[in-house]
């Protein structure tokens, strides 16, 4: 492939990328609210002491617009596309590279 098309290729990516996090950032209400939170959240949980990174009692814990939104079920719709792809390319790249690995080995 030409050098220059995986160029274009990968500015396109990073073009649809970029505006797909802009356009959920902006739809979602940016994050100054929830940052503020944050922020007084971090600043209590210096003040009081440490606890626990994970809290396995409290669940799965969601972004408020995202929850508020109704949007829960995209969200996990979301987790599971990128899941799933994540073990294909697994898969995928075990099995390429035990078919590399077999024919090296054949004289």
């Amino acid at each position: 492939m030409d050098r220059w098309k995986q160029y274009g290729g990968l500015a396109g990516l990073f073009a649809v990328c970029l505006a797909a996090g802009l356009w959920g950032f902006t739809s979602t209400g940016g994050a100054l609210p929830w940052a503020k939170r944050s922020a007084q959240a971090l600043q209590r949980g210096a003040r009081e002491g440490g606890g626990a990174l994970v809290d396995l009692g409290r669940g799965i814990v969601v972004a408020g617009p995202i929850r508020q939104g109704g949007l829960v079920l995209e969200f996990l719709g979301v987790v599971v596309l990128l899941a799933v792809v994540g073990i294909g390319l697994y898969v995928y790249t075990t099995r390429s590279s035990d078919l590399d690995d077999s024919e090296r080995a054949a004289p």
